[in-house]
């Protein structure tokens, strides 16, 4: 294991390592109390060497990190690579290619939904991994021997997993799987923070124009807000307080002050008004100018139909080894209950041969569910 703490030994590291055709990738970071993720350490492995970066090191530059992450000679494999990705695009506003994401192959492989990444290495290779290192403090200095120790076991053991996934997948014909769901891992719209799609990410459901013009402009208020202070979002504002402002809509302190999902006080803050002028901007909006929000045709016994086709998902994940989510979500199936039509992936694709052509013969009486020898089994009518 190397430590690397000056630019000129992360470059020359960097260098090494792009003449190999993968390098495993991981990143220890900070974000409980920042909206930007602090990177402390990134580690880094290829066939005969393990890396790891001392990113807070005084004077180092992470050029030569970030230039061997974009290079599209050398695959970059991680596990779980959603926020490795986000501090890439953060600090260096690119995203890594190629890549290969070990927790996408797994759930295609029919390893269950998110495995972790201890539970993946135990089942590929058998080996322990010593996680009580994981949630130290990793912007502390200096970094200790065990914090090092664990920093490298993670991408060491990265190398078997990946090339044990990549036979698998190459067995079993499922590379093209692979490719449609690294899709949105990879997109630069997943990871850009814009704070007009900042209501997107909320799970509060609105039904009026109004609710959902009020909504936009104050996520964007908090967006912004979390941006600037560099806070987390829950800091700002709750979501749930967001979902309330949007219903009650609140113009005036006093009115603000009734919701009892903001603390007491908060309306006569600066950041009350920041709220009561975002629901002005909102009340103030043309509705034409909203986005169009796509719900669901409701079907005849909707909950019914889809509690069925949840049972031919888990079916059908189990019968060809896939994770049931990677196939369809529960959304997907409400969907299709409501619309055969419906513009969702599990109705395309690999997944419509897999799993959509049934899902709509079970839906049309075409086909039954019956329990045989203990197992549900699929039966054409």
């Amino acid at each position: 294991m190397n430590l690397i703490t000056t630019t000129d030994e992360l470059a020359a590291a960097c260098s090494r390592l792009s003449s190999h055709p993968f390098v495993t990738v991981d990143t220890e970071f900070l974000r409980e109390t920042t909206y930007y993720p602090l990177l402390c350490v990134a580690q880094m492995a290829c066939d005969d060497e393990a890396v790891v970066v001392d990113a807070l090191a005084p004077g180092l530059d992470l050029a030569p990190f970030f230039e061997l992450m974009g290079n599209t000679r050398v695959l970059k494999v991680f596990h779980a690579a959603r926020q490795d990705i986000e501090i890439v695009w953060h600090r260096a506003g690119m995203i890594p290619q190629p890549m290969f994401d070990t927790q996408v192959a797994a759930m295609v492989l029919g390893y269950g939904d998110s495995i972790s990444y201890d539970q993946l290495v135990q089942r590929i290779t058998g080996d322990a991994i010593d996680k009580s290192n994981r949630f130290t403090d990793w912007s502390r200095r200096p970094l200790t021997p065990a914090q090092t120790a664990y920093a490298v076991s993670d991408v060491t053991h990265l190398r078997s997993v990946y090339t044990a996934l990549l036979a698998d997948l190459g067995r079993r014909a499922r590379a093209g799987w692979m490719d449609d769901e690294m899709e949105v891992l990879t997109s630069p719209d997943t990871y850009r923070a814009e704070p007009e799609r900042a209501w997107m990410r909320l799970k509060t459901r609105v039904r009026k124009p109004k609710e959902l013009a009020v909504l936009i402009e104050v996520a964007a208020w908090r967006e912004r807000e979390a941006q600037t202070r560099d806070v987390p979002r829950s800091r700002v504002l709750k979501d749930d307080a967001i979902g309330d402002i949007a219903v009650q809509q609140p113009i005036t302190p006093e009115k603000l002050a009734t919701l009892r999902s903001l603390p007491k006080g908060f309306e006569r803050s600066k950041w009350g008004e920041g709220i009561i002028e975002a629901v002005k901007r909102g009340l103030a909006r043309d509705p034409k100018t909203l986005p169009h929000i796509e719900r669901p045709k409701p079907a005849q016994n909707g909950s019914a139909t889809v509690e069925l086709l949840k049972v031919l998902l888990r079916m059908t994940a189990e019968k060809h080894g896939v994770a049931a989510k990677v196939v369809a979500t529960v959304d997907d199936l409400e969907r299709i209950a409501g619309d055969d039509d419906a513009d969702v992936p599990a109705l395309k694709g690999w997944r419509r041969d897999l799993f959509g052509e049934k899902a709509l013969a079970l839906k049309h009486s075409q086909l039954a569910l019956v329990i045989e020898r203990g197992r549900v089994v699929a039966m054409p009518l």
